[in-house]
C-alpha cells in the first residue's frame, strides 16, 4: 500500500523544523533541560540530522529535523525524508520551521521515505507516520506518492513477474480504478492491424507483444503519452554482455513513469482527454528474431534498416507515435530508458527532454524545481538528421560512430509524431544508490514535473 498521512490525534509528537543559521536562537529559547540534552546530542540543525528529545515523564516531548542552511538543501532533493527515517516510529506533526513554500514537497518525501517494495521478502521496521502540515492538500500530495509507488513498484518487479502481460493487467488495473477504457493489440494482430516494428521486435519471445491503448476523459485538450513497455532487454542478435542485462527488468520504464503520470491526471480530475499508449514486448533471441541488415517497414510507411538489434525501443515507440500522431493531439509526450548516451550526458538522476516549443520547456522547468523533480532540456539539433539516414532505407535505428546518441534517437522518434506538438523524455528509471525519500531501484522521473506543468502548457 501506498504511504498516506496518519490522522490527527492528541499522541502525535510535535516536529521543529531547524535551519543551522536559526539554531542558537531557537536553543536559546528553550528550558535549560531541553538546551543540555539537544547539545550533548551534538544537534546543530544540519541536514539530514534528527533527535528525539524527552519529556519529564520519560517519554518524548518533541522531535528536532535538521534543515541546514540553502545551500545544503540545495544539495538535497528531500531534507525532511532523512531525518524521517532516523525518527522512531510514532506519528508526527510539523509544528514549526518548514517554510511553506516548501511544505508540500517535503511532506512528499516523508511519505516516500516510507515505500518499501516487500513482494518477495517481509521488510522490518515501521516508519515514522507524518501528519499533513497546515495548508498542504493531503489528498494531492498522498495521490502524487500512490503514483510514484505504483511506478517504483512496476519497475521493481523482476521480469519474471512482469512481462507483457503482466503489464497490461496493470494498466487495465488503473483503467478500472479510474472508470477509463482500454482496448489491447496482441500478437499476430499486430500485424493485421498495421503495427508491424511492435510485432517484429516482440515476435521472438513466447510472450506475445501487444499494443495497450488507455483512454479517460472526455472534453478539454487532448493529450497522448506513449511509454516504451519493454519488459527485458537482451539485446535481442545483438546480445547484451551480461552486466548490461542485469537491469533491463527497468526496460519498461517509460511505460511505468506514463501510467504513474496517467494517475496523477485522472486522480486530479484534470479538464483534459487521455490517451495512454504502451507498446508492450520482450526483446528475445531465438530463431524468429529479427536480424542486423533487415529493413524494415513502419506504420506510418517509412523504412526502417536496423544496423543494432539493441535499439529496439525506438522502434516499438515509432509505430506507438504514429498511431498516436493520426490524431493529432494537442500534446504528444513519449517516455523512454532509451539510451546509454542519456546517461554518460546527464547522470542518472536528471530527466533529459526534447522539445521543440520555448514555452512548454519553460513551463517544465519551473515546475521541475517546484516540485523536487529535476529535468534538464536536450536540442533537437537539426545538423545531425543525416545521421540516422542510411543510404538503403529511410531511416536507422542505430547509427554509427556512436556520437549524440540521445539526441540521434529524439530525431529518430519525432520522424513518426508528425504535426503534433511532440516531447520526448530519454529517463533512466532507476535510482542506483539510495537517497532519502528515493531507495535504490525503480524510480519516477519527470512525471511530477509534467503533472505540474500541464496547467501552463495546455492553457487547462
Amino acid at each position: 500500500m501506498p504511504p498516506v498521512f496518519a490522522a490527527p490525534g492528541p499522541d502525535s509528537c510535535p516536529v521543529h523544523v531547524i535551519e543551522s543559521d536559526s539554531f542558537d536562537s531557537w536553543l536559546s529559547s528553550q528550558p535549560q533541560r531541553v538546551q543540555a540534552w539537544v547539545s550533548a546530542q551534538g544537534f546543530s540543525g544540519a541536514c539530514g540530522q534528527a533527535l528525539t528529545v524527552p519529556d519529564g515523564d520519560g517519554g518524548i516531548g518533541m522531535a528536532l529535523a535538521g534543515y541546514g542552511s540553502a545551500a545544503q538543501r540545495a544539495r538535497r532533493r528531500f531534507v525532511l525524508a532523512e531525518a524521517a527515517q532516523k525518527l522512531p516510529a510514532g506519528t508526527y506533526r510539523i509544528l514549526s520551521g518548514l517554510p511553506a513554500e516548501d511544505a508540500a514537497s517535503e511532506s512528499l518525501g516523508w511519505l516516500l521515505s516510507g515505500y518499501r517494495f516487500d513482494r518477495y521478502k517481509e521488510t522490518k521496521g515501521a516508519a515514522a507516520a507524518l501528519q499533513a502540515p497546515e495548508g498542504v492538500e493531503a489528498a494531492a500530495v498522498e495521490s502524487l506518492a500512490a503514483a510514484e509507488c505504483l511506478t517504483r513498484d512496476l519497475i521493481n518487479t523482476p521480469a519474471s513477474d512482469m512481462g507483457p502481460a503482466e503489464l497490461e493487467a496493470a494498466a487495465l488495473k488503473l483503467a478500472e480504478d479510474f472508470g477509463a477504457s482500454a482496448s489491447v493489440i496482441t500478437g499476430e494482430e499486430l500485424l493485421e492491424q498495421n503495427f508491424p516494428l511492435i510485432h517484429t521486435v516482440g515476435r521472438a519471445s513466447n510472450r506475445a507483444p501487444r499494443l495497450i491503448d488507455l483512454r479517460w476523459g472526455t472534453a478539454g485538450p487532448t493529450l497522448t503519452l506513449v511509454g516504451k513497455g519493454v519488459c527485458f532487454d537482451t539485446g535481442g542478435l545483438n546480445l547484451k554482455p551480461g552486466n548490461s542485462m542485469a537491469l533491463m527488468k527497468k526496460d519498461m520504464g517509460g511505460a511505468a513513469n506514463v501510467l504513474g503520470l496517467a494517475r496523477m491526471i485522472m486522480a486530479a480530475g484534470l479538464p483534459l482527454q487521455l490517451r495512454v499508449l504502451i507498446p508492450a514486448v520482450e526483446n528475445s533471441v531465438s530463431d524468429s528474431a529479427f536480424r542486423p541488415g533487415d529493413v524494415l517497414t513502419s506504420r506510418k510507411g517509412l523504412t526502417v534498416e536496423i544496423n543494432n538489434t539493441d535499439a529496439e525501443g525506438r522502434l516499438v515507440l515509432a509505430d506507438a507515435l504514429a498511431l498516436a500522431a493520426e490524431d493529432t493531439p494537442d500534446l504528444l509526450i513519449s517516455m523512454a530508458t532509451l539510451t546509454g548516451a542519456a546517461r554518460v550526458a546527464v547522470g542518472p538522476d536528471l530527466s533529459p527532454f526534447y522539445t521543440d516549443h520555448d514555452s512548454d520547456a519553460a513551463a517544465l522547468s519551473t515546475s521541475a524545481a517546484r516540485t523536487a523533480d529535476p529535468v534538464w532540456r536536450m536540442p533537437f539539433h537539426m545538423p545531425y538528421e543525416k545521421m540516422i539516414e542510411p543510404g538503403i532505407a529511410d531511416l536507422d535505428n542505430a547509427p554509427s560512430g556512436g556520437f549524440a546518441g540521445s539526441i540521434t534517437a529524439a530525431l529518430f522518434l519525432r520522424r513518426f509524431a508528425g504535426e503534433a506538438r511532440y516531447m520526448h523524455f530519454d529517463i533512466y528509471g532507476w535510482a542506483p544508490s539510495a537517497e532519502p525519500g528515493r531507495p535504490k531501484g525503480g524510480a519516477l522521473q519527470g512525471a511530477r514535473a509534467l503533472f505540474a506543468a500541464l496547467p501552463d502548457m495546455l492553457e487547462l
